[in-house]
This record gives structure tokens, sequence and C-alpha cells, in this order.
């Protein structure tokens, strides 16, 4: 019973972690303990450590600690790629020496010995794919090529210098200072790829999320078939109910299987609940780059759309403001009196900003069918195949 509360606390622990780590600074979470623990985790949690490090080694510690993470955190490098497929291979190597002995079972058959190497091998080859491709880096040889690609919007995009670069900046582009240079419709740098993600790797960087939520659905269903194929050769339920006196209903035997399963493969259920967690969590990640997808925008354009329009909404709501006060004044300066206003009908009257209405003009969504296309098959290389089409002719 012990180490079946062990398994729930961890498990519930783990989730905690993730969730506030990853999720911690969404304003649905604003406020409560879990923003709290992202804090932590995000900056408390160095910032005690650096003052460790300060007291006990002194300002040459605090350097070494700096350097480090400048490392770690501001230059490219392939720690979180190790972490990766030490994650991977570690998992997978532990579903091996723990559940293969029991594949082929009851309810699931031998072929997926070899399915799931397979699977396996499949995710791997997105991540080498999404790691090591071209993100689409601008340099002073194609940028001309890349502002051909996409107009400027003169809303969140107008015609600029890279002040890095040296070279002007196409529409949709961006400067990263981690891989110091300027990429194609830019989305993100992401720290497990050690790359940036941009117009020529989006595909190979959403078909690997998917492609990963299904490889953690797959290892929980089958690990659970595995367990749920041993209650049956082993007739547990038959012995519980026949030696042991339980009722044959689902809410007598439940506790007692599961406290059977908890004793008896719990390094099976441990890696079943930590899959749980992690396709839940990559599903979330899938379904927001899906959404981005469809609508031809990218993580680094939803933050400048939300700036804009918060910085519009402001300038609207100042202008609102204004000639509401514009208008009190002539009141009090015109000569006619005016009845008094009911308390009743100024407490239900609607205020001039609810009618304030703005817009995202996204003038690059061009229907979810062409913008699914242009991930497919992007911008840069149809151009540069009609190009080559042309030179030949």
């Amino acid at each position: 019973m012990a180490v079946q509360w062990l398994l729930v606390c961890h498990g519930l622990v783990t989730l905690l972690v993730v969730v506030s780590f990853l999720c911690g600074q969404w304003p649905i979470f604003q406020g409560t303990f879990i923003q709290r623990i992202h804090t932590f985790l995000t900056f408390g949690a160095f910032d005690y450590f650096r003052r460790f490090i300060e007291y006990v080694f002194g300002s040459r510690g605090t350097n070494a600690l700096y350097l480090t993470q400048y490392y770690c955190c501001d230059r490219p490098n392939p720690i979180l790629q190790a972490m990766y497929l030490a994650i991977v291979g570690g998992t997978y190597c532990l579903i091996i020496y723990t559940t293969f002995n029991y594949i082929p079972g009851y309810y699931i058959a031998g072929y997926h010995r070899y399915t799931s190497l397979l699977a396996v091998g499949v995710g791997i080859l997105l991540f080498i794919l999404a790691s090591f491709s071209d993100p689409g880096t601008i340099n002073s040889q194609n940028v001309s090529e890349y502002l051909s690609l996409y107009p400027y919007d003169n809303i969140i995009y107008s015609e600029k210098e890279c002040s890095t670069c040296k070279i002007l900046k196409p529409a949709r582009s961006k400067h990263c200072s981690i891989c110091d240079r300027c990429v194609a419709r830019f989305d993100h740098h992401c720290g497990w790829m050690n790359n940036c993600i941009g117009e020529k790797n989006t595909l190979y960087f959403v078909m690997f999320l998917f492609w990963h939520f299904f490889l953690c659905v797959y290892g929980t269903v089958a690990i659970g078939l595995v367990l749920a194929g041993r209650l049956k050769e082993l007739q547990v339920v038959y012995i519980l109910t026949a030696y042991y006196g339980i009722e044959n209903s689902y809410r007598s035997l439940a506790p007692h299987v599961i406290q059977w399963l908890v004793n008896s493969y719990n390094t099976q259920i441990l890696v079943m609940v930590f899959l749980g967690i992690v396709a839940l969590l990559l599903s979330g990640f899938f379904g927001y780059h899906a959404s981005l997808c469809l609508t031809n925008t990218t993580t680094n354009e939803t933050f400048k759309w939300q700036d804009y329009l918060s910085w519009q909404r402001r300038v609207k709501e100042a202008k609102v403001s204004a000639e509401a006060l514009k208008a009190t004044l002539q009141d009090l300066s015109s000569q006619e009196i005016k009845p008094p206003e009911s308390k009743w009908k100024s407490f239900f009257k609607r205020s001039h900003l609810e009618d304030l209405e703005i817009v995202k003009n996204n003038i690059y969504d061009r229907g979810f069918i062409r913008n699914l296309y242009e991930i497919i098959y992007p911008l840069s290389s149809r151009h540069s195949f009609s190009s080559s089409k042309l030179k030949k002719a």
C-alpha cells in the first residue's frame, strides 16, 4: 500500500511541476500557487543557488555560474538534444526490460515488439530533421529573394534594416539572438532542437509534435493492454471473487485489482503515468501550433499582434475618454439646465469604451488549405524551383 501511495504522490508532483513550469505564466493561473511555483522554478531557484555560490565561492564562483548560464541559455548548445535522446532512449529501454517479456499477451500481438521500435525510430528521424535542417536563413546573397515572398503589412511589419546583419529585414522574419542569424517566417527558437523553427522546417517541427503525441498514447495504451492481459491470464478477478469472497462488481474489485497491479507491476504503471502526462502536454503544444499553421500565423507574430492590439485599444480608449470629457465640458458651459439623470439609468448606461472594436487584420491568412500548402511546400522552395526553370529555359 505504501508503494501505491508513493506512485500516486510521484505522479501528482510530476504533473504539478511540469504544468507549473510550462503553463504557469498563462493568465488563467495569475495570482495562484501555480504561478508562484513557476516563478520559483524559472527565477527563484536560480537566484537562491546564485546566492549560495556567491557565499561559498565568492565572485569567481558567480562569474563561472554566469558563464555557464550564458552557454546553456543564450548560445546554441546540444544539452537539451542530449536530454531528449536520453529520455526517449531510457524510457524505451525500460519498456523493453520490464514489458517485452509479456508480449505477445492476451490482448496484444507480438508484432508490437517491432512496430514500437519503428515508431521510436520515426520520432528520432523527425527530431533530426527539425534539428539540423535549415529554418530559412537570410543573408546578403538571398535577401532579395526573401523580400519578394511576403509584402509588408505596415502594422506589425514595415521596411527596416536588421541592426545586426545590416540587411533589409523581409516581412515575417526575425533576427534570432541565440543563433545570431535572420530567419524567414520566424516562429521561435526551440532549445530541444537547438535550432530555430522557421519557414523551411515548421513542417518537421509540427510533425515531430504530432508523432511524439501519438508515440506516448501508443505506449500508454500498449502497456495498459499488457497489464489487462496479465489480469486475464493470471485470473486475478476469479481468484479475488472465488477465494477471497469479494463481490463481483467494479466498485468492490477496483481497489484490490489496483493494489495488486501496483505491487506487481509498479514500474510499468510509473512509465504509463509518465507517458500519459507527456501525451497530455504534447496534445496542447500540437493543437496550438496546428492552429497557427491553419491561420498562417507564427508564435512570434502572436506576441506582436497582442502588443499591437493592446496598444491600439489604449489609444482608442484615450480618444474616447477625451471626447467624453470634451462633451461633458460643453454640457457644463451651456446655458440650458438639464434635469439630473436617474441613478438607475446611469448605472445601466452602456459605456462608450464597450463599443470599441479592435480587429486583427492578418493579410497572410489566405484560407486554411493554402496555409497548409504553404507549410508543406514553402514559398521560398517554389520561388527557387521557378527561378531554376527560367534559367534552364
